[in-house]
């Protein structure tokens, strides 16, 4: 993969970022009302299949995070989670991550969780949600259903610390514009359940029919690399392997490719 030059990032105003987000905000609530698109909607009763489970722990130890964000990041996974858990998508029809939730506000309950900006963090209110459009994302990747917008994030803020999955299989999410949009181009329906314990957050997607494919993400071509402004940036593609229910290895497909800018040195002690 040849490798992209990041221009050095740019603090934008207050004022132009205030206005960029009003402007972007609105142009998305006209676009969910006029655009035509059938949305999905919670049914209560559970389909019988599940298509991919996988969980993610709760609270991690960052250096430089206050441990109480993280725990405000758990209650705002709990207000968040009954707006999605049981969220069928019907053949032909869209899930949206924040359609769904709606925005998280103190009134309705958030509290200031970690929120990722500009290559550092703050608390804001609802932060946290990303650990769960994190979750929705590198499961539906291991399903047949097409992803129509995903954000990456921009910024590597923290060294790999027990990472199981590859760099890059995320999606940040940012109120209402920076969204996550899934749509189901199959014949079949499919079904987000969720579960909170004391450790971990946990996900699954269920269908109306058994799945006729299991798939194996991977990275390829993942390489840090020095910029001539003076830091460092990640890049990789991300791309699947497709087996059909004999086991056999049936595709090879893309799936996106990451860039980002590095919080960190590269060559830091393991």
């Amino acid at each position: 993969m040849p490798t992209r030059l990041l221009k050095k990032p740019v603090n934008r105003g207050r004022v132009k970022m205030a206005v960029g987000r009003v402007f972007f905000t609105v142009c998305r609530h006209v676009s969910w009302a006029f655009s035509g698109t059938k949305f999905s909607a919670i049914d209560a009763e559970m389909l019988p299949f599940e298509c991919f489970r996988h969980q993610t722990p709760l609270i991690r130890e960052l250096r430089n995070v206050d441990m109480y964000l993280q725990h405000n990041k758990v209650a705002n996974l709990r207000i968040a989670m009954p707006k999605i858990h049981g969220m069928t998508i019907k053949p032909g029809e869209t899930f949206s991550y924040w359609k769904s939730i709606g925005k998280p506000t103190k009134r309705k309950g958030y509290l200031k969780g970690m929120v990722l900006q500009n290559g550092s963090f703050k608390a804001g209110t609802g932060g946290g949600l990303c650990q769960l459009s994190n979750l929705i994302y590198w499961m539906t990747i291991h399903t047949p259903m097409t992803v129509t917008e995903r954000h990456r994030h921009g910024y590597d803020v923290f060294p790999d610390s027990n990472r199981t999955q590859p760099f890059g299989s995320g999606a940040t999410c940012f109120y209402n514009y920076g969204d996550l949009v899934i749509r189901n181009d199959t014949e079949q329906s499919f079904q987000l359940v969720f579960e909170i314990t004391d450790k971990d957050l946990k996900g699954a997607w269920l269908s109306d029919k058994p799945p006729e494919y299991k798939y194996e993400v991977y990275e390829k071509n993942h390489i840090m690399q020095p910029e001539f402004w003076g830091g460092y940036t990640r890049h990789n593609l991300l791309y699947r392997k497709k087996f059909d229910s004999a086991g056999n290895l049936v595709g090879d497909e893309y799936v996106a490719e990451n860039h980002a800018m590095m919080m960190y040195s590269p060559l830091l002690p393991e």
